[in-house]
């Protein structure tokens, strides 16, 4: 039970790690580099739109026929992106701190 404890503190600050990075590549105006950071989630989102049921995405987003929504596509790329990221950092802290 600690070291799922201890991960998920890694996990939560790799996710504040994630969206630093995020708003410093906004403010430095590094929009190649936030789309490349998109690219790197469209594999799972498009995974994800295809294998689970329209009527879960329906019920989701409330939005008729939202696996073929672009917003929908564009939103969840973003998600899946930041959430590699966060789980990359947050794997790496787990290893660092706690795998002594």
């Amino acid at each position: 039970m600690r070291m799922v404890l201890q991960f998920s503190a890694c996990l939560a600050l790799g996710v504040f790690i994630a969206l630093l990075i995020l708003l410093g590549l906004m403010f430095s105006k590094a929009f190649g580099a936030i789309d490349g950071l998109l690219l790197t989630g469209k594999p799972l989102a498009s995974l994800g739109l295809t294998l689970l049921p329209d009527s879960f995405w329906n019920a989701l987003t409330g939005v008729r026929g939202a696996a073929q929504n672009g917003a929908v596509q564009s939103f969840l790329q973003f998600c899946a992106a930041l959430g590699q990221l966060a789980l990359l950092l947050g794997a790496g802290l787990f290893r660092w701190c706690c795998w002594r």
